[in-house]
C-alpha cells in the first residue's frame, strides 16, 4: 500500500533527525526574522539555527 504524504514526510524527518519545534515570539522578532530571511535568501529555520549555535558559542554552551 502506498504511502501518506504524512507518512514520507514523517519517515524523512526520522531519517534527517529532525523534529516540529514551535515557540510564541513577538510580533517585532517575526517581522526581523522575515527580514533578515528576505534580505539573506536563507531560511527562516537556517537563521534560526545559525542564531541559536552562535549564542551557544559566545556563551561557552555545548
Amino acid at each position: 500500500m502506498a504511502m501518506t504524504r504524512a507518512e514520507i514526510n514523517a519517515k524523512s524527518d526520522k531519517k534527517r533527525g529532525v523534529r516540529l519545534q514551535s515557540y510564541k515570539l513577538h510580533e517585532d522578532v517575526i517581522a526581523l526574522l522575515a527580514e533578515l530571511s528576505s534580505q539573506t535568501g536563507l531560511s527562516k529555520t537556517q537563521i534560526v539555527t545559525q542564531g541559536i549555535k552562535l549564542f551557544a558559542e559566545t556563551k561557552k554552551v555545548a
